[in-house]
């Protein structure tokens, strides 16, 4: 499957799941959604019949409540059956509405609190630099998740120990829970504040071009970490949820999930 197929698969996935849970950050899923499916079409190493083999990539979402995107990507990748996916939210269901690895195959860390995930995916990719081994890791955050300390302590000690065996994806939709990041916190000049971390920085015109995401991730970057800024929309996909804050944490329900399903079935 390719990453543009499987984008929409996700976002398809996200509506119904979130109608189906009463869930809330659909936006937000719909945002990344083209990042996790290029991902995981054209970049991870994984193996879904065996999804703890040592030598595989290892990806952490950090903002851990848009899951469901990564829920939907390995359930089309083959990590367990798609039907799985309609007990989303449920009472004991493997699948809960922040990011959760257990039960679930293919999932490294459960996340959730900001700032913490992509802390640990620096720690596997110290170990696999230490250790000599082959693998990469990848993790995405969201821009209001740099508001966070410990996004900036993480940057430092992966600048310090020169890890070119990682890959940060950043989310930039330029919105959090409650606002505008740059009326919360303005984290700007972003691609200029990592690079004074010690990072290689790439900032993208249009996070939801594949050609561009691809392109940015190969790009090689030795001695160095390496940042890429995927300029997004939230809500992208559905014209009444693009940039409209009501839908971080609303369900879309009743005429709103018909309406959403409508316009995401014909991207």
């Amino acid at each position: 499957m390719d990453s543009i197929e499987l984008a929409k698969k996700i976002r398809l996935h996200a509506i119904d799941m979130v109608n189906h849970a009463h869930a809330s950050h659909i936006a937000g899923i719909l945002s990344v959604a083209d990042i996790i499916a290029v991902l995981y079409a054209e970049v991870l190493k994984y193996d879904p019949q065996n999804p703890n083999d040592p030598a595989r990539d290892r990806f952490v979402l950090s903002k851990g409540h848009n899951g469901v995107a990564v829920y939907a990507a390995l359930a089309e990748c083959g990590f367990f059956s798609v039907d799985d996916l309609d007990t989303y939210g449920d009472d004991g269901s493997a699948f809960s509405c922040h990011i959760s690895h257990k039960n679930v195959p293919g999932i490294e860390v459960s996340t959730g609190s900001l700032g913490h995930g992509v802390g640990i995916a620096c720690g596997m990719a110290l170990h696999g630099k230490c250790r000599e081994k082959d693998y990469k890791v990848y993790s995405v955050i969201g821009d209001g998740e740099c508001d966070e300390g410990s996004i900036w302590e993480m940057a430092m000690l992966s600048a310090q120990h020169k890890l070119d065996n990682f890959t940060v994806i950043i989310d930039r939709n330029r919105m959090q829970a409650m606002g505008f990041c740059e009326d919360i916190i303005n984290t700007d000049p972003l691609k200029e504040k990592w690079e004074a971390f010690g990072w290689m920085a790439i900032e993208m015109v249009d996070g939801h071009d594949h050609r561009q995401l691809l392109d940015s991730f190969n790009q090689k970057h030795p001695g160095k970490p390496k940042v890429i800024i995927a300029n997004t929309i939230k809500g992208k996909g559905v014209s009444f949820m693009e940039n409209n804050l009501l839908w971080h944490y609303r369900a879309p329900q009743e005429e709103y999930y018909y309406l959403a399903k409508k316009e995401l079935e014909r991207l």
